[in-house]
């Protein structure tokens, strides 16, 4: 039998991986043998490994137009408001099929929705879920936490309520006093500072909270969440017979050392929420998409770690700032060229499959269902759309005949919007105009 490895030799073997780990681990332990017992004068140097090949690169989106046919369309379609228009069009090999102001930055609305799911996917991957955990301390207090599940209810709650009071569902016996602490953020962060006042107080503003009944709304925002939480449980649990001391403690504070999880309730898939947030456009969950896959519900640090993981992938960045993860605060600037960039970055990832499917489909799903309804463009262009006031912006992937397109087009001020992204987006299922 051969002898065990020597804990240096052990060591190697943990810490190397990949193709090399054999060919570096055989190489090195003979030698370190045979050096306790060559004289180092007859020791020879070992020959250093070939550097390894270059990584192969993706397609960069090319800065010059290709196709002088489409760009003449395009810009025969957008006529006397091309001033208001930002219009990008690439194909798979990175070409600038046409461009329309696209380095001009513009605010895109929920096209701003695309960054942040597309950040999330790439850092959490496509198996993730947000968790919502009760814990128990060392002083037989409980605390619950959260990672803004946005179809938490009352169901949940209720588990929740029984596993406090010790029951479980069961008819064991009801604690005298059950001490329940809400860990949540602190109010000031539950809204991105551009945020309009007057947006907080509709569903589509509600606050951004970590334990967030129903995403914060019924038919408008639930503008104080913690509060009606806290109802929701004290209700559930004294109809139980139980007392209940409720409090309210920071998210950010780390849970003691003794915490013993009791039990968790895990959000809908990756999947899910990517289509929550593309597809229907759902603020809540695209703001807490951007939270999670930065690792910080700190929004100004959120944004931050964002912007450096866009530069890193090669995206074209002169003009954008990020301030939310959703596109209602009007402090967002991205370009169409950028976008576009990013699309094209997306359909080369390992999980470019899960982005595209998370996208409305024209005249099918989401917020396209009813647009582009009986034409080439049904079923063929997965896409996002963005509407505030004075914005329209729609980008996504083209399916034609020679490959994927990737098209951005916003608009600030546009008179009929849709009409015009309709023509151009029929104008670039045209294959034939830009042939490979």
């Amino acid at each position: 039998m051969a002898p065990l490895p020597t804990p240096a030799k052990r060591q190697l073997l943990v810490r190397l991986s990949g193709a090399h780990a054999l060919v570096l681990v055989l190489a090195v332990a003979p030698v370190t043998a045979l050096a306790q017992q060559v004289p180092l004068a007859q020791q020879v140097p070992l020959a250093s490994l070939p550097p390894l090949p270059p990584p192969v690169g993706l397609p960069q989106l090319q800065a010059q137009l290709s196709c002088p046919a489409l760009q003449q369309r395009l810009l025969a379609t957008v006529a006397g408001e091309a001033s208001v228009w930002s219009i990008t069009i690439a194909d798979a090999q990175g070409r600038l099929l046409a461009d329309l102001n696209g380095t001009r930055p513009r605010i895109p609305a929920s096209n701003q929705k695309l960054v942040s799911t597309a950040y999330a996917l790439d850092r959490l991957g496509p198996d993730y879920r947000l968790n919502t955990q009760l814990w128990r301390l060392g002083d037989d207090s409980f605390r619950l936490t959260g990672e803004g599940d946005p179809d938490l209810a009352l169901p949940q709650l209720q588990r929740f309520a029984m596993l406090a009071m010790g029951s479980g569902g069961s008819s064991g016996e009801t604690p005298s006093l059950v001490r329940l602490q809400i860990a949540e953020e602190p109010r000031q962060a539950w809204w991105p500072q551009g945020w309009h006042p007057d947006d907080r107080y509709y569903a589509y503003g509600a606050p951004i909270t970590r334990l967030a009944v129903t995403s914060n709304a019924i038919n408008e925002a639930v503008m104080n969440p913690p509060s009606r939480l806290q109802t929701l449980l004290q209700k559930t649990m004294v109809q139980r017979g139980a007392k209940v001391q409720l409090s309210l403690v920071s998210s950010r504070a780390p849970l003691p050392a003794d915490a013993v999880l009791l039990h968790q309730e895990p959000s809908a898939p990756m999947h899910n929420l990517l289509s929550l947030a593309n597809t229907e456009s759902h603020n809540f969950t695209a703001e807490v998409l951007l939270r999670q896959g930065a690792g910080t519900w700190d929004l100004a640090r959120a944004t931050q770690l964002q912007m450096l993981w866009l530069t890193e992938q090669g995206l074209p960045m002169q003009g954008v700032r990020v301030a939310d993860g959703s596109g209602l605060d009007r402090a967002n600037r991205l370009t169409s060229r950028f976008l576009a960039a990013l699309l094209m970055r997306m359909d080369q990832h390992p999980y470019g499959r899960a982005y595209l499917a998370s996208m409305a489909v024209a005249g099918q799903r989401g917020t396209l269902r009813n647009l582009y309804v009986g034409t080439p463009l049904q079923g063929q262009f997965f896409g996002k759309t963005g509407t505030i006031s004075g914005v329209r912006s729609i980008s996504g992937v083209l399916m034609t005949g020679t490959g994927p397109r990737y098209v951005s087009a916003i608009s600030n001020g546009a008179s009929s919007p849709n009409v015009t992204i309709g023509k151009v987006l029929r104008q670039a299922q045209n294959s034939q105009l830009c042939p490979p």
